[in-house]
C-alpha cells in the first residue's frame, strides 16, 4: 500500500515515516507535487507546532489537491495540527483557514490550574463504530502534545479529558484525524495506523 505523506515543514515527519515503513507501507513524501497527490492511494498529513504552518498548504496548491483527493474517496489521516486543519480554522491563527471539512473551530484550552500545553499520555474513550480505532479498548493510552483542541461533535470518534473533554479523534468515512501522535503511542498507535492502512472507503460522506 502506497502512502503519500505531506511535508509542509511542520515537523514530526521522521517518526511518522518510520512508523509507516515499519508497518510495511510504501511511503512517498512531497511538499509541493500536485501530481503525486492526485495519484495518491492514502494521504497522511502530520504536524506539530503552530497552526500558521498550514499556510504553506495553500501557497503550494496542496489544499485544493487534497480536497479533490478526499472527494474521490482517498483515505486521509491528519495528525495533531493535521487533524486541526480539517476544521474551519483555529483561534491560534485567525487569519488562516483550515480545509473546512468540519465546520467548527479549534481553540486553546481554557486557563486554569492545569498547565497548557497538554503533554503526555492520556486515555481514550472510543466510539464503538469507529473503523480507525477498531480494536482499541476503552481506556487505552496514547501520547498527546498540544495547546489547542477540537470540540466534540457528531464526527468525534474518540474523546480524551484534560481540563475538559475534547475530540481526540475524528472520523467521517474516508476523512480521519487524531489529535494525539500514533507514531509515538506504542502498540496502540501502531494498531491505529494499521487500521488506516487497511481502510477501504465507501462513498464519501463528508
Amino acid at each position: 500500500m502506497r502512502v503519500t505523506v505531506i511535508d509542509y515543514k511542520a515537523g514530526n515527519l521522521t517518526s511518522v515515516l518510520k512508523a509507516l515503513r515499519h508497518l510495511g507501507a510504501e511511503v512517498e513524501v512531497t511538499d509541493s507535487d500536485l501530481g503525486m497527490v492526485a495519484a495518491a492511494e492514502r494521504i497522511v498529513l502530520p504536524g506539530v507546532g503552530h497552526f500558521a504552518a498550514t499556510h504553506r498548504l495553500d501557497a503550494t496548491g496542496l489544499t485544493p489537491a487534497i480536497s479533490t483527493a478526499i472527494a474521490r474517496s482517498v483515505p486521509f489521516l491528519g495528525i495533531c495540527v493535521g487533524m486541526q486543519w480539517l476544521y474551519a480554522g483555529s483561534t491560534e491563527e485567525p487569519n488562516q483557514t483550515g480545509l473546512g471539512q468540519f465546520l467548527q473551530t479549534c481553540a486553546r484550552f481554557p486557563d486554569g490550574p492545569e498547565k497548557v500545553p497538554h503533554v503526555g499520555w492520556n486515555s481514550l474513550k472510543v466510539r464503538a463504530d469507529s473503523r480507525l480505532l477498531a480494536g482499541v479498548e476503552e481506556g487505552e493510552y496514547v501520547y498527546f502534545t498540544h495547546s489547542y483542541r477540537a470540540p466534540v461533535t457528531e464526527n468525534t470518534a474518540a474523546t480524551a479529558n484534560y481540563i475538559e473533554t475534547f475530540a481526540a479523534a475524528v472520523e467521517c468515512d474516508n476523512v480521519m484525524g487524531v489529535q494525539f501522535h500514533p507514531e509515538k503511542s506504542g502498540e496502540t498507535g501502531l494498531k491505529i495506523l494499521r487500521n488506516f492502512l487497511a481502510f477501504e472507503p465507501t462513498e464519501p460522506a463528508c
